[in-house]
């Protein structure tokens, strides 16, 4: 009965892959999330800026999970399945068995993760092609995408794995595989990592212009030849050896999945605004802006017509939100880079201590530490004298520049808890002048945001939040559940299993706003100035770049 008042005993599983961890949830008809689960995922660093994992270890975990969300549910009422994953390389030979994406020969390590930056020269090569088909990634290609890892595999793997491999997936579409049988990929992981395009398909003069002809053999069966709409409901759904695998009933929908980012994009954007006081209530859908927010950051904004905006990815056709374009922006290291600096401080042993005599998350602690001595001046003020610039692993958007390295400004000789959690404060506004960085950019390339939506594990920290809101000006929606990424999985399971008429129909009924975050605009000036500071501070390391490599 699509579109209709079905009854509330209907079900969706939703299954998300991050870089960390396996999580599931149960989620009913109206999006509340009746069940959680989550396992740990292994990662390996065999070298600097080499990450791996295994697609083995990853079902695996997804296997676990799945059975414990089910527990003492008639599975008869589960209607269907989501996935999403990060948007990591996963290697195959023709029988679908693991290959090696590593010089030890270890077959287990298939996988070549979203972050790994190995292939920096094979990037540097591809975008020096300038060819037609970048203007679609912001100009620049990132190493993060599929294209470069492809070609860092041919050039050192050629034996062990190039010439043995049969299929090349990312993760959220091996899953959908691994579910299904269905080879079928995802629109969202073609057309965001692989070059597709939702209008033209495969651009061969791309592939032969950077080395990977091969690919176009066989009508690219080996990257895929059948591409779906997230949401799609794929083959028979579920089969019965997954179905035994997940302790889920087999047949049930399997819909096409999302990169993660995206499922947090679709758990959140949609959501019903009304009585919140919000500009964007009589707004389209286009002026909010959803960001998410964990490892690393992912800023995602639609539109009705393709908009080009220089270093941010996209316009990308359907990639989220079926019918419209987007654009994703992005910061290599959010929560990496917070928790790189709160560790690395001296006080860190204190810090731990003193958080855990409490009870508290290191986090929580750090905030109320920060209310502490901030006296009678607002607490972003404690910042003054002290600035960061927060592309330790380079700059994804909007300068596109992976050779950019982070920076700070204004130490002093003592290094007491005071100073760490000045830095950590320090830290996160940098990161949030990043994201007003972005949103300038998206601005004055035809953008028009009122709003961000913000989800992911730094979203459930109260002083990013507010950072945010206040850096950026902008009122900040956060979910009624803290669990959005899971909630855009199981979206998809519902438009799969058809008891909603369209993902946008399945976005607004199961997404809703839980609190809204006001910037104090009476800050305004200082975070002014702290923006001009963040600006020299770029411009100041380029100058500096450019001195060294002088004659």
């Amino acid at each position: 009965m699509p579109g209709g008042d079905q009854e509330l005993g209907s079900y969706y599983v939703g299954v998300d892959v991050g870089t960390g961890s396996v999580r599931a949830a149960l989620v009913d008809q109206r999006g509340t999330l009746l069940a959680f689960a989550d396992q740990p995922i292994n990662q390996w660093e065999p070298q600097f800026n080499h990450h791996e994992q295994s697609s083995e270890d990853i079902w695996a975990a997804c296997c676990i999970v799945t059975k414990k969300v089910v527990q003492g549910i008639d599975l008869n009422q589960i209607r269907g399945l989501g996935f999403d994953a990060t948007c990591s390389l996963v290697v195959l030979d023709k029988q679908f068995r693991p290959l090696p994406v590593n010089h030890e020969g270890d077959s287990h390590r298939n996988i070549i993760m979203w972050l790994d930056h190995r292939a920096v020269s094979q990037v540097h090569r591809i975008n020096e092609t300038k060819h037609s088909v970048l203007q679609y990634v912001g100009g620049v290609m990132s190493v993060e995408m599929q294209a470069p890892k492809l070609l860092w595999l041919k050039e050192n793997l050629r034996e062990t794995c190039w010439d043995k491999a049969g299929h090349f997936f990312d993760l959220p579409d091996f899953l959908s595989w691994k579910a299904t049988g269905v080879t079928a990929r995802s629109l969202c992981s073609l057309v965001c990592k692989w070059t597709y395009s939702a209008e033209k398909g495969w651009d061969d003069s791309f592939w032969k212009m950077v080395g990977l002809e091969d690919l176009v053999a066989d009508n690219y069966s080996k990257i895929g030849n059948q591409v779906l709409p997230p949401g799609t409901s794929l083959g028979n759904g579920l089969t019965p050896e997954a179905a035994k695998d997940l302790g889920l009933p087999a047949g049930i929908a399997v819909a096409a999945s999302l990169i993660d980012a995206h499922a947090g994009g679709l758990g959140v954007i949609g959501a019903d605004v009304r009585g919140h006081g919000l500009a964007c209530e009589g707004q389209p859908v286009t002026s909010r802006l959803a960001i998410i927010c964990g490892t690393s950051s992912c800023h995602m904004g639609i539109s009705k017509n393709p908009i080009f905006v220089p270093g941010v990815w996209g316009p990308y056709f359907s990639a989220m939100v079926p019918g419209f374009w987007l654009n994703e922006g992005g910061q290599s290291v959010t929560g990496k880079l917070i928790d790189h600096m709160v560790q690395g401080h001296a006080a860190f042993p204190e810090l731990q201590a003193k958080a855990t005599a409490r009870c508290q998350s290191i986090y929580a602690y750090l905030n109320s530490h920060l209310d502490l001595i901030k006296k009678a001046q607002p607490v972003g003020f404690l910042t003054v004298d002290l600035h960061v610039w927060p592309d330790f692993h380079g700059n994804r958007s909007p300068l596109a520049d992976l050779t950019l390295k982070g920076m700070v400004t204004g130490l002093k000789l003592s290094q007491d808890l005071d100073d760490l959690a000045i830095l950590y404060l320090a830290t996160v506004q940098a990161i949030a002048f990043g994201t007003r960085l972005i949103i300038e950019a998206m601005e004055s390339a035809g953008h028009s945001i009122s709003t961000l939506f913000l989800c992911g594990g730094l979203g459930k920290n109260p002083l990013f939040v507010q950072m945010h809101a206040d850096i950026t000006g902008t009122p900040v929606v956060l979910s009624q559940e803290v669990e959005p990424v899971l909630l855009g999985a199981a979206i998809l399971g519902a438009r799969a299993s058809g008891d909603f008429a369209s993902v946008q129909e399945a976005m607004a009924r199961m997404s809703k706003v839980g609190k809204v975050v006001f910037p104090r605009h009476e800050d305004k000036r200082y975070y002014d100035k702290k923006y001009q500071v963040f600006l020299k501070l770029v411009e100041h390391q380029k100058e500096y770049a450019s001195i060294m490599k002088g004659d």
